[in-house]
């Protein structure tokens, strides 16, 4: 089944007015929105643990040539500064097809910066959204001003474009890689962050082997990849389902220092480990079974 047909379904399920504020998060702003937000360095605040669930921020999004912007609504009058994830999209697609888990993630107070490219495995238009924020965080006429953390970026993606997101993760303003479902054209090797591997059990296009080769060249990096039971290769178009709260917790716990999200990763009774209802696979290596797991 080609990329074409199974992205374009999707695509035309999904064709909302995309430039409206929605999606994940945004009924969730009245109380305990932004103005509840923790003290300057503090994690953003979550749902209680529960990181599938959306988070406090209404969300908005901006359509630009090179990138789309998806970040919480009220962002001009927030008190702290938001970590950024870029995405590259799968061969063929356009943010729109992930624009739920991208807005998810918006809801928990990230800055996605996701590449328009429908062939994104060199990674540079997902480099080009970290440079546009970079100039957005210092305009004075820019609703970003001094609200952009460009201390902590993510890279993430599905398919081809969890390739860039390993290819992008040589990037030295990169902080950690989360590819999901990756395509082959990468090396792992020439990343220096921690990175989670995301498979699906039944994928037949990326086979659960290749993202397993993968984690197995990540002997220099912490490194942790999981198989989601069941899951074929578009679990994540639309709907992200149950990579809705893996993701989110990794990038909390390795971009906002959350301890209840970095326990579901690290330490003898990690979430993901324990959870076989949801993973069919996961292994640490290492490097990651010796970081510690930092309790609530």
């Amino acid at each position: 089944m080609s990329w074409r047909r199974n992205l374009l379904v999707p695509l035309a399920a999904l064709a909302l007015a995309l430039t409206a504020s929605a999606g994940a998060g945004a009924a969730s702003a009245g109380a305990g929105g932004e103005a509840a937000s923790a003290a300057s360095g503090a994690p953003a605040p979550s749902a209680a643990g529960d990181f599938g669930a959306p988070g406090p921020y209404a969300t908005a999004v901006e359509v630009g040539v090179v990138t789309t912007l998806y970040y919480p609504r009220d962002i001009a009058d927030s008190d702290r500064r938001h970590p950024v994830i870029v995405w590259g999209n799968g061969t063929n697609g356009i943010p729109l097809v992930y624009r739920e888990l991208l807005l998810h993630w918006a809801s928990q107070g990230f800055i996605v910066a996701a590449a328009n490219t429908p062939q994104s495995n060199l990674g540079i238009s997902m480099r080009a959204g970290i440079d546009m924020l970079t100039r957005r965080n210092a305009d004075p006429d820019s609703i970003f001003l001094g609200h952009v953390d460009l201390e902590h970026i993510g890279a993430s993606g599905h398919s081809q474009g969890g390739a860039a997101a390993i290819v992008v993760g040589a990037d030295p303003r990169i902080d950690t890689v989360l590819p999901i479902q990756p395509g082959p054209l990468a090396d792992i090797g020439a990343v220096h962050v921690p990175a989670l591997l995301l498979a699906g059990q039944k994928d037949s296009i990326v086979l659960p082997v290749l993202v397993k080769a993968f984690y197995n060249a990540a002997d220099h990096i912490p490194a942790l990849y999981g198989e989601l039971r069941g899951a074929d290769h578009f679990i994540v178009v639309g709907d992200p389902g149950p990579f809705a709260a893996p993701t989110t917790a990794w990038f909390r716990a390795q971009l906002m220092g959350d301890p209840t999200a970095r326990a579901q990763f690290f330490g003898p009774g990690c979430g993901i480990c324990t959870d076989t209802a949801t993973w069919s696979d996961v292994r640490r290596n290492p490097l990651a079974l010796n970081v510690a797991a930092l309790t609530p």
